[in-house]
């Protein structure tokens, strides 16, 4: 076709550089690839959960240089089918690796709405659908915490949320410091647990806090902060000249998916008036269940809270909410920088629907729709159900696993585990016991991966080696794929 002809003059050109007719046959194939690979093979236990290559081998196979011209149709269709193939299947009923995974359609046909509306969620009249829906969404999640009023704004990931959390808790404290920057404040501290998300660390670095500043608080032998150390270290740093004004506590750890004892700490946060933080990206999906939601007691004292849907809900990547119990437009006056070319004060609807001020993005992506999709869906009560069933099978994995020899439990939320091989077992008082158990994860995830079979983390913690940490919430799941789970374990391990 002449249309396909590239042009160098800068006149006016004959006919667009785009053919839609073309672009529409071409986006019609790649679905069709995208629903064989991702999809179909992509979710068949059949099949494997990723198709391991070397970086050497992979980057030669995938081509992925980029040249002045153009490739045709059949070669840019399978430049999509080897991407697809090449990738990890996050879907996959064996992939337990991070605390996302598993795939819901109508979150899935939210994301694909999204992608082809191209919408940048900042003002009305760019975006009325989404501003209306994200406030609603909002408005839901506030409910499930105890909140009848409040605000909140979706984030690109949970680690964001947290760094949003600590910069409105400053701001709040010492609202010159937008206007004069940190030379106007003194030395400020956050408390947290050892078992804390690593981005407490991260944004204390970025906002100009500093690593030093960010004190760890003791545990349990469980992992749950210590409400008693806590009082201790707050009275400890404002005697050394700090101004204690953050408490980041937890609501399902990363590693061990440990839940702080919420109204003990709110009780000392109110005592020091200080900034109350919840980091429930990972636990705060236990509200929609009537069984669990007393994980996370309290909750409704906190200042904010910090919510990943798109983990144990299965809403997709990325579904990351930062709520707040504030109702004097705190997120807006922190962030905003009033830019006269987007935030009109004189047009002909309610101004207060350009929501973009409250971000510190300019371009922000739409998230509520793949949860809106969801939710309306299978509605509260399904989304209750799934969360139910993930903690039903987590206990079935345990209960096998003490039924087996060789695994070691951790006994947490999640379940993590030590596999002892046959030549270790019974060896725990000798010397070298540690350091050989550290080496058994790395060989077995490394095997696992090299043959496709599954996928699951592993990580040392404080004096604990390398151990495995699985999460099972995918509503794909079934017992079979947890006891197909244990037997894997068992034969990558057996011979080590």
């Amino acid at each position: 076709s002449p249309r396909t002809k590239r042009y160098t003059n800068t006149g006016h050109l004959p006919f667009p550089l785009i053919d839609h007719a073309e672009g529409q046959f071409f986006l019609n194939e790649a679905f069709k690839i995208i629903m064989e690979e991702v999809l179909s093979n992509g979710t068949d236990v059949k099949q494997k959960v990723c198709e391991w290559k070397e970086p050497e081998e992979l980057a030669l196979l995938l081509d992925l240089g980029v040249r002045e011209t153009g490739e045709p149709r059949d070669k840019l269709l399978q430049r999509v089918r080897d991407v697809a193939k090449y990738s990890v299947k996050t879907s996959h009923p064996h992939f337990f690796n991070q605390q996302y995974g598993g795939v819901d359609y109508h979150s899935l046909a939210g994301r694909f709405l999204t992608e082809a509306l191209n919408t940048n969620l900042f003002t009305y009249e760019a975006a009325p659908v989404f501003v209306l829906m994200e406030n609603e969404v909002l408005r839901g999640l506030r409910q499930l915490v105890g909140w009848t009023e409040g605000d909140g704004i979706f984030c690109p990931g949970g680690s964001t949320s947290n760094m949003y959390a600590m910069n409105l808790a400053r701001y709040q404290r010492f609202p010159e410091v937008k206007s004069q920057g940190v030379w106007a404040l003194p030395r400020l501290s956050i408390f947290t647990s050892p078992e804390s998300h690593y981005s407490v660390k991260k944004g204390a670095a970025f906002l100009g806090i500093g690593l030093d500043n960010v004190i760890f608080v003791k545990v349990d032998d469980r992992g749950r902060l210590i409400p008693e150390d806590l009082d201790e270290k707050i009275e400890l740093s404002k005697s050394q000249g700090a101004v204690p004004f953050l408490v980041s506590c937890m609501s399902g750890t990363t590693v061990q998916g440990v839940f702080d004892p919420l109204d003990h700490i709110a009780d000392i946060c109110d005592k020091h008036k200080l900034w109350m933080h919840v980091d429930a990206c990972w636990g705060g999906s236990v509200l929609f269940s009537k069984k669990h939601r007393h994980l996370m007691k309290g909750v409704d004292r906190a200042n904010s809270v910090a919510w990943n849907p798109h983990k144990m809900l299965v809403a997709g990547l990325q579904c990351s909410a930062l709520l707040l119990k504030d109702t004097t437009n705190l997120l807006k006056q922190c962030h905003s920088a009033n830019a006269t070319y987007l935030f009109q004060q004189d047009k002909f609807y309610d101004v207060n629907l350009d929501i973009g001020d409250k971000s510190v993005q300019c371009s922000r992506k739409v998230d509520c729709l793949k949860l809106w999709l969801m939710w309306k869906a299978v509605g509260s009560m399904g989304l209750e159900e799934r969360v139910d069933k993930a903690f039903i099978h987590a206990r079935y994995l345990v209960e096998q696993m003490k039924k087996r020899e060789g695994f070691q439990l951790l006994k947490f939320v999640n379940v993590c585990f030590w596999f002892i091989p046959p030549s270790l077992r019974g060896k725990e008082g000798t010397e070298d016991y540690q350091e050989k158990l550290a080496k058994v994860a790395p060989v077995i995830k490394e095997r696992m991966m090299k043959q496709g079979t599954m996928m699951v983390g592993y990580q040392p913690l404080g004096n604990k080696v390398n151990f495995f940490r699985v999460t099972v919430f995918s509503p794909l799941l079934s017992q079979k794929d947890m006891d197909f789970f244990l037997d894997e374990i068992e034969r990558l391990g057996k011979d080590l």
